[in-house]
């Protein structure tokens, strides 16, 4: 019994033994099943917590731009528009030439950029649109995000109208001579004569406001649609709508060619206009500074009202094309290129327009001084002396500088009846002084600028197609404002919510058409998104810095 006992103590020990070392050695295995599994249990609840934060939805999956290059130049398309063409060189013009270009970069690196950039980081983190980012950051802020889409929706009404009259005008540059190169003749009975209304202001005036446009007197007179405008309204509507009907799927596409295009007309009118004679007067009046000018502060306004436009900070547009971004994406980079890119095209169409603007400078002081050269023709002998005439001046072919010299010795001479003799003073810098901007720069002095190319209906098809184009970009952004926020908050059919708002847009657009639809289109420009503007902005920065809180 004893030594049996032993035996089964030994055995005992033994299985006890080995049962401890085997708990022992599985310990570790089980801590890192457990610790696996917690990690495991940990990650899908902080994934699901993020999923949560930034707003994305478990059942459904967002489309997602096809290529980085693709949602750069959607960006840019949007940011880039009919603004940089006319708005820029005019407030270039207007304020101090090369000296407005310090403000507009200095406000453009302080105010631009941060808040475009906060437009893209908020809709890539968040992935919905403008009212659902704002929903999100508070329940009490969605309004911001309702009010851009009105915002977009008034833009919308009036930027298309814009895009119809360069419509009208690519159709109607298959023509030569060009139909708005000269004043039409009146015929009755007896003679043929020139248009007087036109022959008191110029061609292409006349042509803008009476042809195209067939104006009414005052805002008070509608005077019925213009049947010609209308279709072209229609044929933008639906090109907006074409291109939007499957969202970035089909307006992406669209991009590449509505985005590029611009930038080869803008680069082809550049090397065509450095050979126009004049060219380097205009750029040079251009990159005169006038340094005074930058102590006002009105300048620094403008400058930064136009940086605030030309980024699109506030429609909602930029919120919903980075909405379809994936959340990694490097959205500094991306805030920083697009808007050197804006201004670099803002420079790019300001050197265009003034080689233009300098050409058809030098033709207007070429006719001012051979109408001039006629009266002193006639006034030799009776009010003008011939011994006043230097002997080396051949008046038959006048220049510039010899009619200046020609006046400064008439007035020299005939001090006090100088003015009665009507003779204008024919600068090429008081040509250039005249501030022409928006519908005005397009329509009428670029027109007429173009009438004195060789083969102006080429210039003048890939200037208005141009337009188009630049216009199309910036619509789509638009668009994309208004239905991205709706389809992500109310969850409806794309397709027929964009055919919906395209055909809304087109009735209510008709106003704009009218014979007395300018001063509506003015009107619209003036005061529909200016303050209302700058309200939702101000709103945006307190809702991420306050609300959200500048920490998170």
């Amino acid at each position: 019994m004893p030594k049996n006992s032993k035996v089964v103590k030994r055995d005992l020990d033994d299985d006890v033994t080995e049962s401890v070392k085997d708990l022992l050695s599985n310990e570790d295995t089980c801590d890192d099943v457990f610790k696996k599994s917690s990690l495991i249990v940990n990650d899908a609840r902080e994934d699901k917590d993020m999923d949560v934060e930034e707003g994305s939805d478990s059942d459904e999956e967002r489309p997602a731009w096809n290529s980085k290059v693709q949602y750069i130049l959607a960006q840019v398309g949007f940011s880039v528009g009919l603004g940089n063409v006319w708005r820029f060189p005019y407030l270039c013009q207007k304020n101090g030439g090369g000296a407005y270009l310090v403000p507009y970069l200095i406000l453009l690196v302080l105010i631009g950029i941060p808040l475009f950039f906060l437009e893209l980081a908020v809709g890539q983190r968040i992935r919905r649109g403008s009212i659902g980012v704002w929903n999100y950051i508070s329940p009490h802020l969605g309004g911001i995000g309702f009010s851009s889409c009105m915002l977009c929706f008034f833009v919308a009404l009036y930027y298309n109208v814009i895009i119809s009259w360069s419509l009208f005008y690519f159709s109607q540059s298959f023509q030569q001579p060009l139909p708005w190169q000269e004043c039409p003749l009146v015929k009755n009975k007896t003679n043929t004569y020139v248009e007087p209304e036109c022959e008191k202001s110029s061609a292409t005036t006349y042509y803008w406001y009476r042809m195209a446009l067939d104006i009414s007197d005052s805002i008070s007179d509608s005077g019925g649609l213009n049947w010609r405008m209308s279709i072209c309204l229609l044929a933008a509507w639906t090109m907006v709508c074409l291109a939007m009907i499957k969202g970035i799927q089909s307006s992406g596409k669209v991009m590449y060619f509505s985005s590029l295009f611009p930038y080869a007309v803008l680069i082809c009118f550049l090397v065509r206009a450095l050979l126009l004679t004049g060219s380097v007067d205009g750029i040079r009046h251009m990159f005169t500074p006038k340094l005074e000018i930058m102590l006002e502060a009105k300048v620094w306004r403008e400058a930064a009202t136009q940086v605030f436009f030309a980024l699109g900070l506030g429609f909602g547009g930029v919120i919903a094309f980075s909405s379809f971004n994936k959340r990694n994406n490097n959205c500094h980079f991306d805030a920083v290129l697009v808007s050197l890119i804006n201004f670099f095209t803002s420079v790019l169409a300001t050197l265009v327009v003034f080689a233009v603007l300098g050409f058809k400078a030098n033709v207007m002081n070429a006719k001012c001084v051979t109408l001039n050269t006629k009266k002193i023709l006639g006034f030799l002998g009776n009010e003008i002396s011939p011994d006043l005439i230097p002997q080396h001046v051949d008046l038959s072919a006048v220049t510039p500088e010899d009619y200046t010299l020609m006046t400064e010795i008439i007035r020299g001479v005939k001090e006090s009846d100088y003015s009665h003799l009507g003779l204008d003073s024919c600068n090429i810098e008081d040509e250039l002084n005249k501030a022409v901007q928006g519908t005005g720069l397009a329509f009428i002095a670029f027109t007429e600028a173009m009438t004195h190319f060789p083969a102006s209906p080429f210039w003048s098809v890939m200037f208005f197609l141009m337009l188009v184009n630049l216009g199309l970009g910036s619509m789509f952004g638009t668009i994309e404002g208004i239905i991205t926020p709706i389809v992500d908050t109310f969850k409806v059919r794309k397709e027929f919510l964009t055919v919906g708002c395209c055909v809304l847009a087109f009735g209510l657009g008709l106003i704009f058409v009218q014979r007395s639809g300018n001063y509506f289109v003015t009107m619209f420009d003036d005061y529909s998104a200016t303050l209302p503007l700058l309200v939702v902005v101000i709103l945006e920065n307190v809702a991420v810095a306050w609300v959200y809180g500048i920490d998170r």
